[in-house]
């Protein structure tokens, strides 16, 4: 299993806030944290860049990392770059030069087994020449996933690959607005990716199949703006049912999203203190006891993993006080 500093990385990945790499006042933002609860950030060179302005782009990637890397501090997101294939992390990895050991890891779209061997081979490889460990979060949202004919085969062999390289993967990642892409489906601000039974089938096989080693982010909300409010419930209501479903936080495109991910990611009182129980079990022959309410029974045995994740999070996203209701479940 992953040490502790590892597991806690995962973890802090939280709310992660994708930004074309073409955008020139990234850096500057960054450095003078004007984005609140930003505690990850993933420059795009993939879709969100059409073909003919990728050396435009890959160029202000450069500067962006430059300048990052001049002022860089402890208390910066987490810096990820979405690329195109394997060739081309290996060649944005060369072009970053001496601005390359602020970058915290790589994102891989669409992956799958047809592209699996070359995106971990490329990341080793990265890995061999790094001063410090360079991770991946791949993005599972291809058809051959999605097709109920090759998913669970699919899946299987996928796990298989990661579990090779299990200290490189630092998230799961899925693709909600992909999945929904090949059958022609959108889901409105009033409604969660979890009603549209095709998806939610799709992503209850890739939790089954990854949640158990992997932490697994959820799809993204691609509503937003600070003039219409309308979508906050919504994206609340299916941050609550990603959580219920065992995702660990999720892709925001709007910086207006991140408050809404980083409050659904607090953990409440009774958890926080149920979950550091069951840590720090001291009975010396019962496996079972009454939780910190005196309503609901902690099993050591059937409990502990919950209680990491909690623990983890509740460490790095705060505690709701006992009747306190959070931002990110009231309406």
């Amino acid at each position: 299993m992953m040490n502790r500093e590892i597991t806690e990385l995962a973890y802090h990945v939280g709310g992660l806030l994708y930004m074309p790499a073409l955008q020139k006042d990234i850096a500057g933002k960054i450095i003078h944290k004007e984005i609140p609860y930003l505690t990850s950030t993933a420059f795009c060179l993939e879709d969100a860049i059409l073909d003919s302005a990728l050396p435009e782009a890959e160029q202000t990637l450069c500067e962006t990392f430059h300048e990052l890397n001049m002022q860089y501090r402890e208390d910066f997101p987490l810096l990820f770059i979405r690329i195109r294939s394997a060739e081309h992390m290996l060649h944005v990895w060369e072009i970053l030069g001496e601005s390359a050991h602020i970058l915290t890891g790589f994102i891989l779209p669409k992956f799958d087994t047809g592209n699996a061997e070359n995106y971990l081979s490329a990341l080793k490889r990265i890995n061999r020449n790094s001063s410090q460990r360079i991770y991946a979060m791949p993005i599972l949202e291809s058809r051959k996933i999605a097709d109920i004919s090759t998913r669970k085969q699919e899946l299987q062999e996928i796990h298989h690959q990661l579990m090779k390289v299990y200290p490189l993967i630092l998230n799961v990642r899925t693709g909600g607005n992909d999945f929904c892409n090949l059958y022609g489906l959108r889901r409105s601000e009033e409604e969660n990716i979890y009603q549209i039974s095709i998806i939610r089938d799709i992503l209850a096989d890739i939790l089954n199949q990854f949640s158990g080693e992997f932490v697994v982010s959820a799809p993204v909300w691609e509503y937003f703006g600070a003039q219409n409010q309308a979508w906050v419930s919504g994206m609340q209501k299916e941050l609550s049912l990603d959580r219920l479903n065992g995702f660990v936080g999720k892709t925001a495109i709007h910086p207006s999203q991140l408050k809404y991910i980083w409050e659904s990611l607090k953990v409440s009182e009774e958890d926080y203190r149920d979950a550091c129980r069951i840590m720090n079990w001291n009975e010396s022959s019962k496996a079972v006891q009454k939780g910190y309410s005196g309503s609901r029974m902690n099993e050591v045995k059937c409990h502990g993993k919950w209680a990491r994740r909690i623990k983890i999070l509740g460490d790095l996203y705060g505690v709701i006080p006992k009747g306190a209701i959070s931002v990110a479940v009231s309406s």
